[in-house]
């Protein structure tokens, strides 16, 4: 019977993913919980990411590893780029936390991040493998990281800032039906800023992205505000002649 190949993970590379979800309100960011054990601190949050195997890919890897560590799978992830500082692996914490799951805890690691939007309530966390806990929160509560995650999630901040100046990728993180306020808060969370509320209803409803549903809210505490719907057959004509610009 032939001897069953077993593959091996590459001890200088790896791959970590910034996953963005939105709650209506604020802009969150999945972290997982390495666990507290003798080695570690308090500082044990961190982006899912892991070593790839020798025979996978990176995309190939970096959905493995989403998956292994936090229970999503089936999401879009692209990258954002490479980091290899050699300082990557400074923090005492860091290091003593290698050195209790890694056979070669010293090796020079060069990881590949991606990143993606999700809506939260479609993908139910599953932690797994070292990861203890994975849980979502708020990016503005996020002071630091273990590694050099905090600067991965700031690289992914910027990417997520071009790209919705280009693309309405936003909508992603909305649910199907969602009102003007909701879509606001959501502009206001990715880019960091205040948009004027007037200003910004006025080229939303000009680059006529919206269907007006002539629905409104159910069983809020408030005045029940109107409901829409991303136009997708606009957008794919937009696009198609070459309109390239959705910044606030």
């Amino acid at each position: 019977m032939p001897k069953k190949k077993v593959f091996e993970l590459n001890p200088n590379i790896s791959v970590d993913c910034v996953v963005f979800g939105f709650d209506l309100e604020k802009l969150n960011i999945l972290l997982i919980d390495r666990g507290e054990s003798q080695f570690v601190s308090n500082n044990s949050l961190a982006l899912p990411g892991d070593l790839i195997y020798n025979n996978e890919n990176l995309h190939q890897a970096a959905y493995r590893v989403l998956e292994e560590l936090t229970g999503l799978k089936n999401i879009y992830l692209e990258q954002i780029g490479a980091f290899g500082d050699p300082n990557r692996i400074s923090k005492e914490e860091d290091r003593l936390w290698l050195e209790s799951i890694r056979d070669n805890p010293e090796a020079r690691v060069v990881t590949i991040a991606y990143f993606s939007l999700v809506k939260m309530e479609d993908y139910p966390l599953k932690a797994s493998s070292f990861a203890k806990k994975a849980i979502w929160i708020p990016v503005k509560e996020i002071e630091k990281l273990a590694f050099d995650h905090f600067e991965i999630l700031q690289a992914a901040k910027i990417k997520l800032k071009e790209k919705i100046k280009i693309h309405p990728i936003g909508f992603n993180l909305l649910p199907e039906k969602f009102t003007l306020s909701q879509l606001h808060k959501l502009y206001e969370s990715i880019l960091d800023k205040e948009l004027d509320k007037r200003n910004f209803r006025r080229k939303v409803q000009k680059m006529n992205l919206l269907k007006r549903l002539f629905e409104k809210q159910e069983y809020v505490p408030h005045k029940p505000s109107e409901l829409y719907k991303f136009n997708e057959e606009k957008y794919q004509e937009l696009a198609k002649n070459g309109f390239n610009n959705f910044g606030f």
